[in-house]
């Protein structure tokens, strides 16, 4: 069963904003937030430029969101240095996902941002 739509387009917005102010406006144009879906998992990325080629950038994965249909929680992982998936234990599984992004913004341990 796929996400519903009303909440995919609730949590689309929600991450638009907080990647739209994640980094100040004086910076985009050398590193910036973004997201892309696939199914039911929500992405965010972050891009910057190359510090020897500025008109190059590169993706860094950041964290990751599952939506699981059967229990309607929304999971959260975290990205090893090999780009592959873990699940974060910091939070648990949530019907909001604001409290699963809020952990990504307030970043306790490091894992997301560095």
């Amino acid at each position: 069963m796929p996400i519903p739509s009303v909440l995919k387009e609730s949590v689309d917005k929600e991450i638009e904003s907080f990647c739209f102010r994640k980094f100040p406006l004086h910076v985009r144009d050398r590193v910036w937030a973004t997201h892309r879906w696939r199914s039911d998992t929500v992405t965010i990325f972050e891009w910057r430029t190359l510090f020897d080629s500025p008109q190059k950038a590169v993706d860094i994965k950041v964290a990751q969101f599952r939506y699981d249909a059967v229990s309607r929680r929304w999971s959260l992982f975290c990205a090893d240095r090999n780009g592959r998936w873990h699940k974060y234990d910091g939070v648990r599984p949530s019907e909001k996902f604001s409290d699963l992004l809020d952990e990504v913004d307030q970043d306790p341990t490091g894992i997301f941002w560095g």
